[in-house]
């Protein structure tokens, strides 16, 4: 679900915020300088709390999308909303099912493992980009 849905506070932002260019340029420029080997994608929200199925990712597929996860785009939605600067940077922790050859199952424990050794990474471009600021 949509986090703007719902009454519309006009302190916070406009009803219907414009969604194009929502990364800020500038950011997603400074990320690359702190680390060469960023890749960029689209990435899909979807509600979870669950692993999708190979049909669904096939669809997701379909639709474009390169990675798929169940946070980042509802805070960004809720960030453009109030005017925000935005760098989304996601960690892709599992290649998800129905990938041919893989028989393997998503587990959350996998998940969190790669999650815990991409840390470091992470924050050393956050941290590189909060420094070029």
């Amino acid at each position: 679900m949509n986090p703007l849905r719902g009454p519309n506070d006009p302190d916070l932002g406009p009803r219907f915020p414009d969604m194009v260019g929502a990364y800020t340029e500038e950011l997603r420029k400074l990320a690359h300088d702190v680390d060469g080997d960023l890749r960029e994608g689209v990435y899909v929200a979807v509600a979870g709390p669950n692993f999708e199925t190979p049909a669904e990712l096939r669809m997701l597929r379909g639709f474009g999308a390169d990675a798929v996860g169940m946070s980042t785009v509802p805070e960004v939605l809720v960030a453009r909303h109030m005017g925000m600067r935005i760098l989304a940077i996601s960690t892709i922790t599992d290649m998800a099912t129905g990938i041919p050859g893989q028989i393997d199952h998503v587990t959350a424990e996998g998940v969190l493992e790669v999650a815990n050794r991409a840390g470091e990474r992470l924050a050393t471009v956050i941290k590189g980009v909060v420094a070029k600021l």
